[in-house]
């Protein structure tokens, strides 16, 4: 295979596993009841996916999680290092975010697993499709997704009620050292 090919296919899996997280996040989010069965804005769903990401600062973020709890799925090694995650994302104008959500969005739409719904105040929400729920169901299942289809859970019901902003606020306020870095810098 050659380099360009390689890199092709690192990259294909990538974006796999990261539609694969969203796709978690987004069916937990619209199936709590007090989300209104969908995910709403942009803001939302990166300030969500950070804290997926990030289980170890979950609880310091969401008061309505504490690090005993069995979903988030942490161990000794998270608690110590809590940013060591295996995606980290980057620090951008408006908290924590990753440049690939509008491929893996765009992906989703396309292959019919999500869709667009009528967000607050003129901003874009998604919800699953029937295609997207029947896969999700498949992927909680599997040993590979389990622990992730658990953490989105766990942090759909600690963030009931709560809007993008205001989860960025939260993160901006509770993580403020973690924040207090130049725009684009990885989140470590």
């Amino acid at each position: 295979m050659s380099h360009d090919a390689f890199e092709l296919s690192l990259l294909r899996e990538d974006l796999a596993y990261h539609q694969a997280r969203i796709m978690l996040l987004v069916t937990a989010v619209t199936e709590t009841p007090g989300h209104q069965g969908k995910l709403d804005g942009l803001t939302k769903l990166a300030k969500l996916d950070f804290l997926v990401r990030y289980p170890a600062l979950a609880p310091q973020v969401l008061e309505e999680l504490t690090s005993a709890d069995p979903r988030l799925h942490l161990t000794p090694a998270d608690d110590a290092n809590p940013t060591d995650v295996e995606a980290p994302m980057i620090r951008y104008k408006y908290g924590p975010w990753d440049d690939r959500y509008y491929s893996v969005i765009g992906a989703l739409v396309g292959r019919g697993l999500v869709a667009y719904r009528r967000g607050k105040q003129g901003s874009v929400a998604i919800a699953p499709t029937p295609a997207g729920k029947k896969l999700v169901k498949e992927m909680s299942r599997s040993s590979q997704w389990a622990s992730i289809n658990d953490r989105c859970r766990a942090v759909a019901e600690a963030s009931i009620g709560l809007t993008g902003n205001a989860l960025k606020d939260r993160i901006y306020n509770r993580l403020a050292p973690l924040m207090n870095r130049p725009h684009r810098q990885v989140i470590r």
